[in-house]
């Protein structure tokens, strides 16, 4: 599929096993227009659920925790680095989208880095 027509995102999934790892997936986009007079944009879908939270911290460091719900993680602003049960250290900056689905298990260790403040929007997914 053309790049420009696709999203890709990173998603942490939980194992067979309990723990946690990076998968790497990607939403396929299509020119719609949205409105009339509004030009054509590459639009897609992101399964999601009502309540949307917008979350700012100081800092942001976690023990190992599976996520409280299947959600997305948009980074807005500072960078987290996300190591999964497996070891695997990724890091997230503004404009990156995580899917976080380890909702049992071992989960994963969220820490910010760099100057604060941390912002993201957290998005539940449902089911």
């Amino acid at each position: 599929m053309n790049d420009e027509q696709t999203l890709h995102y990173t998603r942490v999934d939980s194992t067979v096993e309990g723990g946690s790892h990076f998968v790497e997936a990607e939403i396929a986009l299509a020119e719609k227009t949205l409105a009339a007079g509004v030009p054509a944009m590459s639009v897609g879908g992101m399964p999601s659920a009502a309540g949307v939270s917008f979350l700012r911290s100081a800092g942001f460091d976690s023990a190992p925790h599976p996520a409280p719900a299947r959600q997305w993680v948009v980074l807005l602003r500072g960078v987290l680095a996300v190591t999964t049960s497996d070891g695997e250290e990724r890091r997230f900056g503004p404009g990156d989208l995580l899917f976080v689905t380890d909702t049992e298990g071992a989960g994963h260790t969220t820490v910010a880095v760099g100057a604060p403040p941390f912002e993201a929007l957290f998005i539940p997914a449902g089911g």
